[in-house]
């Protein structure tokens, strides 16, 4: 799993405890509440530090109990049974699952390393788009970590223009870069908002809050206003503890994220090398922490489910099939570099003898 192992800043875990011991945070969140209302202005605060995006507090800005949550009630609160939602897969399972729950009708766009790992939306059939009211994007991309620029977004909304689609794009990884890159925002392009544009956040990857459950989206209020409603119907809101201490992380010092992803770097450098040293040649991810490999030649007769079991079983290493991500994931696995780099190198030393190419 994504899970990060690191822990969580200890000026937001103070937070949390403080206002935990307030009996007043003990009660139902409440939309028009002081710190509902501090939370949004705080994203919309670090929003624009991060993309230099503006947005309303009050009407362009969502929290949520988790992105993963708000992605899934996306399609609960749009999608009708005839109405299609164009996916590109791999992808984030919630993407497709939550159109299956909402009884929509997905609509797969194959990712493939011939395409980079990245959706060629005008090979769409007009017929589709004619139908689609719901179409995703995640980028850096989980689980292939494809990065984009900005020119890919500016494309996209030109290519949408006309089409009445909602374009959600999943920006959960957006501070974990390498290598000088940094993701853009899909707001950036001028016009995205009014053009049906909106994405989604969380706090679970920058901030090692994964299990604290607190995300949020942004972007185009007509949606947001009609998701927030969904999720009036379902959920009473985020515990108003969590609330602060999401509020110290957007508004405190980021150093805590450049660890972080210092931290990741080095991971991946290790890994990654590691394995291309023993022979599975496989590229450095530019973002994410997840690393995409192609399973080894003297194993691609084996399905992807079928390797991963096999490994697990004989090396105790873990590693996500590709097909957990849609069948356009065939023939991948997915690592995640949530272990500390001693445990790295022991799998290392333990997937090269799996591989039998020698010490």
């Amino acid at each position: 799993m994504g899970n990060p192992d690191l822990p969580a800043p200890e000026e937001v875990v103070e937070e949390l405890c403080r206002q935990a011991k307030d009996p007043e945070n003990h009660r139902y969140s409440r939309p028009s509440g002081m710190v509902e209302k501090k939370l949004k202005e705080a994203i919309a605060q670090w929003y624009y530090q991060r993309f230099k995006v503006q947005l309303d507090p009050g009407t362009e800005v969502l929290p949520l109990i988790g992105a993963k949550e708000g992605v899934a009630h996306l399609s609960l609160a749009f999608l009708n049974h005839d109405d299609i939602a164009i996916v590109p897969n791999p992808t984030y399972p919630v993407h497709f699952d939550g159109v299956i729950m909402a009884g929509g009708i997905l609509y797969s766009l194959p990712l493939t390393a011939e395409n980079q790992f990245i959706p060629d939306f005008k090979s769409v059939n007009p017929e589709v788009t004619k139908r689609a009211k719901l179409l995703f994007v995640s980028y850096p991309h989980n689980p292939t970590s494809q990065v984009v620029d900005r020119k890919f977004y500016e494309d996209l909304i030109d290519w949408a223009r006309s089409k009445e689609l909602i374009l959600a794009s999943d920006l959960a990884y957006s501070d974990i870069v390498f290598d000088g890159y940094q993701a853009p925002s899909i707001l950036q392009v001028p016009g995205a908002k009014q053009g049906g544009a909106i994405e989604f956040h969380t706090l679970s990857k920058s901030y090692n809050m994964a299990g604290w459950r607190i995300g949020f989206v942004v972007g185009n209020k007509e949606i947001l206003a009609s998701l927030a409603k969904t999720k009036s119907y379902i959920d009473f809101g985020i515990f108003r503890p969590v609330q602060w201490a999401a509020i110290k992380a957007l508004t405190g010092s980021q150093e805590c994220v450049k660890r972080n992803v210092e931290i990741y770097r080095k991971r991946r450098e290790l890994f990654v090398d590691g394995l291309n040293a023993i022979g599975w040649r496989i590229p450095k991810p530019k973002a994410t922490f997840y690393v995409w490999a192609k399973i080894p030649v003297q194993y691609n007769t084996l399905t992807a489910l079928e390797f991963t079991t096999r490994m697990i079983k004989e090396t105790g290493v873990a590693a996500s099939p590709g097909t957990g991500f849609g069948e356009y994931g065939e023939g991948y696995v997915r690592f995640a570099l949530v272990a500390p780099e001693e445990k790295l190198k022991t799998a290392i030393g333990r997937i090269q003898r799996f591989l039998n190419v020698g010490d």
